[in-house]
Parts: C-alpha cells; structure tokens; sequence
C-alpha cells in the first residue's frame, strides 16, 4: 500500500522519456570555471568547464531545481521542467559575487581577464568601499591600505608625495591609467594627490618585476587605476568637510553619474570633484607644513558596442590643480621668505577598440593613451644680501614646465581549443610610447629638455598544465632610445592548487629602470638656505632587477563566514643600482648627482589576514617585514659615514581595517597604518640645527575612525548617508619640524595628517 502511494505522488510529477538540461555560467558575461552544479535530491552532478558551461544527459521527463554554488558568490537555484514537448533546456546563470576578496576578475597580473584566485600572479584590489572606509579624498591617500605599499610624503613646503612598494622609491614603481603607461614621471609628483577617489572604479596592485609585461620602472611593482565605468543609470552628490587639528578648513564636493541606454550596448559617465585646502602650519613659525590645495576635475567614460563581438572604450579626464606652500603670507611667491608655487593643468585620454571572434576564444585589442601636463612654477628663498636681493627681485626663478606622453599598441589573445588537453591564453603584443619632458628655471639655470621613445614587444603563455598547475611564461623586449641595445626581460609564474581553498605561488622576474632625467629622485628640495638640484652622471647606465617572490595563501569559506591569510617573501636584487652623490653646490645651494652604485638588496616577508563575518564584521590587514641595502656603503654626503641601509625606508609598516555593520543603516569602520623607524638625513641651516647628521625617526601608529548612517528618502526613492570621523584620533604627528625660511624641506617623516575631524553628506541612487 505504501509503494503505491508513493507512486501516486510521483507520477504528478515525472513521466518516463530523455531530455537534456545543459547551460552556461557567467559572471560580468566572464565564463566562470569550476562552478558546482546539482539537480537537488538527485545524483547529478557537474562543475563548469573554462568556458564555463555543463551538461546533464539521459534525464527523465519532470521537474527538476537546479543549484549552482561557488565560494564567494551567491547560490543559484532555477527551476526546470523538461518534458516530451521541451526535451532539451539550456540555462544562462548569472552569479554574483557575495565576498569580493576570493573571486573579483582582474587583468594587471596577466593583461587578460582572469579571476583573482586563478591568476598565477598575486593581484590585489582596492575598490571604491575601502576608499570610503578610510574616508580618502585621493588616490594618495588610499593606498597604504594595500600589503607592501606606503605613500610617504617628501616635502615639508609642497608636499610631494611618492608610492614604495616592497621597500623601493617611487621611480621603482609603474602607475597606469586604465591599463595605459601614461602617467608621466612629471605627473609622478603631485599626480596621485590631484586624483579625486571619486574618479576610480577600483585600484589593482601587483608587487615586484613587471617590465616582462610592462616595459621599464615596473621593478618595485605595478599600481593599475581604473576610471568609472557606466553600469547602470545612477548618480551620487558627496560633500566631505574636514578640519585639520581642528581648526584648517579642507573641503570636498565630488559628483557621479553614469546613463546605459536600453539595449545595454552604450553608456555614458563622468565625475566631477572640487576641493579647496588651507595652508596649516604645525609649529607657529609662520610657514606651512601643508600647503594649500585648490584642484578641479572631471571626467568622462563611455562604451560602445556596435556588433555583439565588438566594443569600444574611451575615457578623458582634465585635472587643474594650484598648491602654495612656504611662509604663509598674501604676497606674490618671490616676495615669501620661502615658498613653492606650483600650478598644474593635467589631461588624461585613452581610447581601446577590441573585437572578438571564435566564440571568444580569440580577440584584438588596439589601443591609444595621451597625456599633456602644463605646469608654471615657482621654488625659492627670499635672501638676506642686498645685492642678491636686488638681483632675486629682477630675476625672480620661476619655471615653466610641459610633459607630453603618447602610447599606442596592439595585443592578440589566443585561447586554442585543444592545448595539451587543457587551458592555455596566449598574449602576443606590440607597443610604443613617446614622453617629452620640458622643465625649465633661468635663474638656476637649471634645464631638462628630454624625448624619450620605446618600442615594446611581449609574448605571454598562460597555460593549465593540470587542473591545478598552472605555468606563466612571458618575455618582453624593448628598445629604449637612451640606451645602446635591446633589453630582454623574461618572467615565470607558477601556481599550484595545493587543496581547495590553498593555493602556492612562485614567481621570478627580471626588470630595467632606463637613465631618465625626470622621476621623483629630481624634486626641487630647500635645505640650509639653499635650493638643492640633482643632475645626472655621464654615462649612467640602467639599472637592472632579479625579483623572486614566494607565497602561499588560503581561504576557507562557510555558509556564514570567510577567512584566509597570505604569507608572501620577496627578494629582488638590483645590479647599477641608482644613488644621489654629493658633489658641492653653488650660489644657489646644494648639488647631487645621480650615480650608479655596485648593487643592491631588498628582501622582506609580507603577511596578511582577512575575515568576513555574514557581511555584518570584516578585518583586512597586511604588515611587511623587509631590510633594504646596498651591496656597498653609500656615502649622502661629505662628513657623514658611508651607509649601506636604504634612507627613508621602514624595516616593518602595515595597515588593519575593521568594518562592523550593526544594522543595516548603521556602519562603523576602525582603520590603522604603523609605519616603523627610518633612518633619515638632517641638514644644518635652520634654526637650532648646527651641523648634518643622520637620525632615527620614531614609529607612528596611525588611527582612523568612522561612523555613518544610511537611510532612504522614498519621495524621491534616494539613498542618503551621513557621516562623520576623526583621522589620526592620536595626533601621532612629527613633532620636530625645521622653522623658518633655512628649513630643511625633506626632514620631513611620519602620517602625511596631524589629528583631522569631518563629517559629510552623501546622496544617490
């Protein structure tokens, strides 16, 4: 009696027959590989192929729920019914992503679109929540929070700023825009702070050798931003203002929006941001230790596909920035005891046409990137001599300065349908820039007037030598016009999936930094009364770069949490290794010159550690442990002992965040930056200070702290947030500032904020 009633409730149900339910799983219209499949209470299962799609054969006619589940996306679960009138049913799922961290695409590592935890090369990601959630009002300000990285501010009077990464200067360090080189060494200066945060989509970063893909200067690593582009029709109105120890006005007004039409095949968006600073001083001289900021900006992306295998990209983005900095007067600059003046107008510009064929298995990319950067300057110190003063007033030094920078280039992306039986992308490509770098002062007679051109070819194979080993080789050579043959940077990579949710990666590398007369080493510095200049050597040579990194990763994922740490080493070793020499000075004060030294090391350990509790508590941290040397004593200057330990470079930094989301409209975020001791150069002429020396900074702990709330306007069905924080609750600030005009500009160490109070207002859809 039993088994007839359950044949009752069965026979509703499904009839005998064959059908087929097959599909295809995407994510962001990217095929995702290694999905779980299950027809529920039934023994069928499958996990998607790299093209992302499965199969079930030889079902019985009835109805069927299907699920498919990945870690760190949402489960999927569809109905299905099959029968004799629809035999066959082919699904298209699309997941979304629940955690960003374990399954975001990325492209920096490998130049073709791969997911983060199959990419045989450590990337990391920074996107727009974790720039609110320290509250960055740039791009400068965010990308401490990254393993490896430290934004270090070089300037007491203008406040430059430079990116290090694994213990290595700026100059080490290879921005792009959107996958462009086109961020100019002029631009490397100030260009970081004068990027709005509102103006990125998401920042990816990748440490250690990339010239294999990317050409000179990637030695120390790679930092890729990527501009807004249009989704969906949305807009958003943020206004941030901050007080800097409690009392400097810095104010912020950012704005997005972005239109897609309705056949989802063309979009449209742009930013626009305003944002004005005061000067402030630190120690009641009369003399800045942030100079004031005035910088307006905007930009606009767009895409266009104009067949279902075609598309088309372009962004433009105008930056203007002007910046005072020095004794804190309304005069003209050279009427300042000391003062840097510096005005800036930036364009940005890249366009990227790309066509598919073979069932995406093979595409072209072509490719353009300008950019044009003006800049009217002004560096100097008002002197004591009333015949220097006479000719200072007739002859005050102000300089002018252009950068020009044109990249064009084509890469091919080859996947063959059958590799060994397995998964291989081959990148093949071909490029070639042009920078044009003019910087003048009369009075110093101080010149650069240079033209740099190279021609790029890479060849890359990405290839699943097994289900889970993957082998990365590429090679890339270059043809630089200032130096005497062709550079050949090979590179390999190597991932192995140890067990889910482990993976183990080794990489090795070789990079060339190229003689350039313009980078971060050659800022306009005031020490001892004086303007020091830095020249280059006769017959400098490029340096060159051997980088190892290892590491290993793991994540563990459960229905209501995420964890997971990385330990990565790193080790790269630079033969002609750059260095500033002491060579005397002039009227017009210090000289140094740029020389190669024998070699040197940087070697270090990174670890970081992640947690994800439901999306209602999550932590981030990374801290480095490294020591950075010459292979010999370097000697700064004349009186000082020869030093082999890199100046200015932490042997350990890091960062901590926390986010806790109580409920849905309340948010509390808690981050945190330690930078440790550095060994700095002190030079005499200000006030007190007698005589160079070098000296040992302390070890800073910087908090940040932030709360907000969310709530909606249903008349008009807008989002609104208010929010409000303190930055560097602490005030953990440098306290020993040079004063007064004979200042040594460069003593300058530490969090780039004194103790900042804000509050804002953010509205969207």
């Amino acid at each position: 009696m039993k088994k007839i009633l359950l044949l009752l409730l069965i026979i509703p149900f499904w009839s005998f027959g064959q059908g087929k339910i097959s599909g295809n799983v995407i994510e962001q219209n990217i095929p995702l590989e290694g999905v779980h499949i299950q027809l529920i209470n039934t023994d069928y299962k499958a996990i998607s192929d790299p093209q992302g799609k499965f199969i079930f054969n030889d079902l019985t006619f009835g109805k069927y729920q299907l699920k498919a589940s990945f870690i760190g996306y949402k489960t999927v679960i569809k109905e299905v019914i099959i029968n004799k009138k629809h035999p066959s049913k082919y699904l298209k799922i699309s997941l979304e992503e629940e955690n960003n961290y374990l399954n975001q695409i990325v492209v920096t590592g490998t130049r073709t679109a791969r997911r983060k935890t199959e990419s045989p090369v450590i990337v990391h990601v920074m996107d727009k929540s974790k720039l609110e959630q320290i509250q960055a009002c740039s791009v400068a300000d965010g990308l401490s929070f990254q393993p490896g990285l430290r934004m270090e501010t070089d300037c007491q009077t203008c406040s430059y700023s430079q990116l290090r990464m694994n213990g290595l200067s700026g100059s080490y360090s290879q921005i792009l825009i959107n996958g462009r080189n086109i961020f100019s060494p002029l631009t490397g200066l100030y260009g970081l702070e004068q990027m709005p945060s509102n103006m990125l989509d998401r920042i990816e970063v990748v440490r250690g050798a990339g010239s294999a893909l990317y050409g000179s200067s990637a030695i120390g690593g790679t930092v890729n931003i990527f501009t807004k582009t249009p989704e969906k029709n949305s807009y958003e109105i943020n206004f941030l203002q901050q007080f800097i120890n409690g009392e400097t006005s810095d104010m912020q007004l950012s704005g997005n929006a972005s239109v897609v039409n309705e056949k989802k095949n063309a979009g449209l968006s742009a930013f626009v941001n305003k944002r004005k600073r005061e000067t402030w001083d630190a120690n009641d001289d009369r003399f800045s230790e942030l100079p004031s900021l005035n910088i307006n900006s905007f930009g606009l992306n767009g895409f266009f596909i104009p067949k279902v295998n075609q598309k088309i990209e372009w962004s433009y983005s105008n930056l203007q920035e002007k910046r005072y900095g020095g004794e804190m007067v309304d005069k003209a600059p050279h009427l300042a005891l000391q003062s840097e003046d510096r005005t800036h107008d930036v364009d940005l510009l890249s366009v990227d046409y790309e066509i598919e064929w073979n069932e995406k298995n093979a595409s072209l990319v072509s490719y353009l990137a300008y950019q044009n950067t003006d800049r009217d300057h002004y560096t100097g110190i008002f002197p004591d001599d009333s015949v220097k003063i006479k000719n200072h007033l007739e002859k005050p030094p102000y300089g002018i300065s252009n950068s020009r920078t044109f990249q064009g280039g084509i890469q091919f992306n080859k996947r063959p349908e059958k590799f060994f039986k397995h998964r291989n992308q081959l990148t093949l490509g071909l490029e070639f820039q042009n920078d044009q770098v003019f910087d003048e002062i009369r009075t110093y007679n101080y010149l650069i007037d240079q033209n740099v051109e190279n021609f790029g070819l890479f060849a890359q194979s990405d290839w699943d030598l097994t289900e889970d080993l993957n082998l990365l080789t590429g090679v890339r050579l270059d043809h630089h016009n200032f130096l005497d043959q062709v550079v050949l940077s090979p590179r390999i990579s190597a991932l192995y999936k140890v067990f889910e949710g482990a993976q183990f990666r080794l990489s090795w590398g070789q990079g060339f930094r190229a003689p350039q007369a313009f980078d971060t080493d050659l800022h306009l510095a005031f020490a001892g009364g004086g303007v020091s200049r830095i020249s280059l050597a006769k017959g400098l040579k490029e340096e060159r770069s051997n980088s190892w990194s290892t590491s290993f990763n793991y994540d563990y994922a459960s229905e209501h949490f995420i964890t997971g740490f990385t330990l990565e080493g790193f080790y790269t070793n630079l033969k002609n290794a750059f260095y500033q020499h002491h060579i005397g000075e002039d009227a017009f004060g210090e000289l140094f010159e740029k020389r190669n030294g024998a070699g040197a090391v940087v070697r270090g350990l990174s670890l970081e550690y992640r947690y994800n509790y439901d999306e209602k508590f999550q932590i981030e941290s990374g801290f480095t442990f490294q020591k950075s040397e010459y292979d010999e004593a370097v000697t700064v200057l004349e009186g000082l002992e020869a030093k082999k330990a890199f100046l200015r470079t932490p042997n350990t930094y890091g960062f901590a965040t926390l986010s806790y989301f109580p409920t849905k409209k309340w948010a509390v975020y808690l981050n945190y930056l330690y930078t440790g001791t550095m060994d700095l150069v002190h030079f005499a002429g200000a006030e007190g200070v007698t005589k160079d020396q070098f000296l040992q900074s302390d070890a800073f702990s910087d908090f940040g702290l932030k709360f907000a709330y969310k709530t909606t306007w249903k008349k008009l069905q807008n989002n609104i947030e208010f929010y409000g924080g303190v930055k560097n609750v602490f005030n953990a600030y440098q306290k020993d500032f040079d004063k007064g005009k004979n200042r040594d500009s460069n003593y300058i160490y530490g969090p780039s904020l004194p103790r900042t109070f804000y509050f804002g207002l953010k509205i969207g859809v």
